[in-house]
């Protein structure tokens, strides 16, 4: 089977035209279909923003860690209603200790701490609906 680069050119050409990220041309037996990533792009145009703001800005460095929710659910601070929370603000706390637990669909997902570190924020209450990424501690 011999391809056709004319094909290919023209669509390619299509895909800048008309802001395309991908098109498909079918004849007969033949398929082809010709896509354009643009993330790159825009990955260099950001690192490039970032660097600037860097570069006019003072650096602070910020050596807190968010701990954010791995699923949709409901956040609870301790193991039972009315026991002992999970972590208090100020407590030192080990990686792979339980945070809190995010209830879905009955099940009780443990979320465990990152790092070693000392608590600086609960950012939920207790019975609170978390949704997925979203920060539920921060550490130091």
């Amino acid at each position: 089977m011999k391809i056709n680069k004319n094909i290919i050119k023209e669509l390619s050409d299509y895909l800048d035209e008309f802001n395309l990220t991908e098109i498909e041309y079918t004849e007969k037996d033949i398929k082809v279909k010709v896509s354009k990533s643009r993330i790159s792009k825009n990955i260099e145009t950001s690192k490039t923003v970032n660097e600037k703001k860097i570069l006019k800005e003072d650096v602070s460095i910020d050596n807190t860690k968010k701990i954010t929710s791995p699923i949709i659910g409901t956040a609870y601070l301790a193991p039972e209603p009315g026991g002992k929370k999970f972590i208090e603000i100020g407590q030192k706390i080990k990686k792979g200790d339980t945070v809190m637990i995010v209830e879905a669909m009955k099940t009780m997902n443990h979320v465990p701490s990152p790092i070693d570190g000392v608590v600086r924020e609960i950012s939920v209450e207790d019975g609170q609906p978390v949704e997925f990424g979203q920060t539920i501690a921060t550490i130091d």
